[in-house]
């Protein structure tokens, strides 16, 4: 049986018991509309839309304010979630982190109703102690999720705990916002004749060529520091960490392989040659910019929608600069591969402790039906979108997503649950959106998120500080030639003594768990 096989399977189990279990009698009539049976396209329907609540309701929430688009009570979404629900988001956004501030609200025992998570293994380890309801419970007042989930049984598998519950709400859609891409100067290599390299022997040759026409240049240049070894490592078909190696079908740890390796004999020669920046690891989001906006780097890898970032303001000084899609290297025995566009995990949990919770469910219920889709991702028709020959499109007052979210607040933490990404797209530019088509090509299978008991969440959590450390000690060293390649096996059983192999196995065990479950 195929993966998505078994996951719709776990899933169809696990709802039916919970719906014969269950017996709640909330008055919430059954909603409108099925979702989308195939990409972010929603299914033509008839039917009702999701009730209102008869009562007006209130509702505490705890959600994290984005530096980019910070929590404004004034924003156009609480009016529109309002208008649609019937109900109030009493917001309350924490000073400082929002993990100190979850970990400090939670030992409290003061829970606000609904919780932003950044992960569902926050969720899970909270979930498990008592703090949050398990959603599944009521299953029954969530027509509209239960259908949901019936038709994305990946993305609902992912948001299951390890003993089969769901302490945060599922997500789709809005993931596409962290796709990553390769991407370089087309006008340069364009005006010195040169061709986009398949391969990273290829990429060497034209890393090196660039470096002869612009000598201060640094012509590959990322900010991110180890994380975007994720992206690289994707083309020499490993990963910087514990993943699971689809070819092989088990998990593994990334830094302890031969093409891993491999990888880092690249970047050694990269650096040693100039043709990164001495301080890459370290690089900030500023330098980094100003490296590709000043033509001192040319090749990058980053969020897919830097594209549009750095074509729109520069092309006004220079009306030939194009930073255009590139399609990832392969390294010897990989492929052009990006990492998988993941799904986010940035949702909300409910807390055990309401005395409001199978109101707060079925108002969850409505995000998951197609109107809650649309006003989660558009707003409301008139006011922030038009329809144009049955095309809908953010009015014109908004120049990009990010004025748009910080205007509106549609799309922002604690607004959103099933998203329709033509939504973003609608604001991009005919190149961001044709780059989006390309890079889908390149995608690499979507990694499994196996759910941990909370032991294991524990013991790894602890494991993995020590891990991490010791590996990107190593890493660094072996790049800046500070350490030969000859100490690689030294350098593997170190890893393997610091207990590397216990990590992978807590993923193979929990991965296997989730397979197991429908046998």
């Amino acid at each position: 049986m195929k993966k998505t096989g078994y996951l719709l399977l776990t899933l169809l189990l696990s709802l039916s018991l919970v719906a014969a279990c269950s017996s709640s009698n909330m008055n919430n009539e059954p909603s409108s509309g099925t979702a989308a049976p195939e990409g972010n396209k929603p299914a033509q329907t008839s039917d009702p839309a999701p009730a209102k609540s008869p009562k007006k309701r209130t509702f505490t929430m705890l959600v994290e304010s984005h530096a980019s688009w910070p929590y404004d009570p004034e924003w156009l979404v609480w009016d529109l979630i309002e208008e649609k629900t019937n109900v109030k988001l009493d917001v309350e956004v924490p000073a400082g982190k929002m993990n100190e501030a979850l970990s400090l609200t939670i030992a409290s025992g003061n829970l606000p109703d609904l919780m932003f998570m950044h992960s569902y293994e926050t969720a899970n380890k909270h979930g498990s102690d008592g703090a949050f309801a398990n959603i599944l419970d009521y299953i029954d007042v969530m027509p509209n999720l239960k259908r949901w989930m019936e038709e994305h049984p990946e993305a609902s598998q992912a948001a299951l705990s390890a003993d089969g519950k769901m302490y945060m709400f599922p997500n789709e859609g809005i993931s596409e916002t962290n796709r990553m891409i390769w991407m370089y100067r087309e006008d340069i290599f364009k005006e010195h004749g040169l061709q986009v390299p398949n391969s990273y022997d290829e990429l060497y040759e034209t890393l090196k060529h660039l470096k002869g026409l612009y000598p201060d240049s640094y012509p590959f240049v990322f900010r991110g520091g180890f994380s975007r070894l994720i992206n690289i490592g994707a083309g020499f078909n490993t990963s910087h960490g514990v993943y699971y190696n689809d070819k092989a079908g088990e998990w593994s740890y990334g830094p302890t392989e031969d093409q891993y390796k491999t990888m880092l004999t690249y970047l050694n020669k990269f650096y040693e040659e100039g043709l990164i920046p001495p301080d890459f690891l370290t690089l900030d989001t500023k330098a980094w910019q100003d490296l590709i906006s000043t033509d001192k780097s040319f090749i990058t890898v980053d969020y897919i929608g830097r594209l549009d970032f750095f074509n729109v303001p520069l092309r006004e000084q220079n009306a030939s600069f194009n930073m255009k899609h590139m399609a990832p290297p392969a390294g010897p025995g990989g492929g052009q591969l990006n990492p998988h566009a993941s799904a986010l995990q940035a949702a909300l949990a409910v807390a055990s402790t309401s005395d409001q919770i199978e109101h707060i469910m079925a108002y969850m219920d409505f995000f998951f039906s197609e109107e809650g889709r649309d006003l989660a991702s558009w707003g409301k028709e008139g006011v922030t979108y038009t329809v144009e020959n049955g095309q809908k499109k953010i009015v014109d007052q908004y120049k990009d997503v990010s004025e748009f979210r910080k205007q509106t607040g549609i799309s922002t933490n604690g607004t959103y649950a099933w998203f329709d990404y033509d939504a973003h797209l609608s604001l991009a530019s005919d190149e961001l959106r044709a780059a989006y088509d390309e890079a889908r090509q390149y995608d690499s299978p979507i990694q499994p998120l196996p759910a941990l008991t909370a032991d294991e969440i524990d013991e790894s959590s602890t494991l993995n500080d020590t891990v991490t450390k010791q590996t990107e000690q190593n890493v660094a060293n072996f790049i800046l030639g500070e350490q030969s390649f000859d100490r690689w096996d030294s350098y593997v059983k170190s890893m393997e003594d610091l207990g590397v192999g216990k990590l992978v196995d807590m993923h193979q065990t929990a991965h296997e768990r989730a397979m197991n479950s429908v046998k």
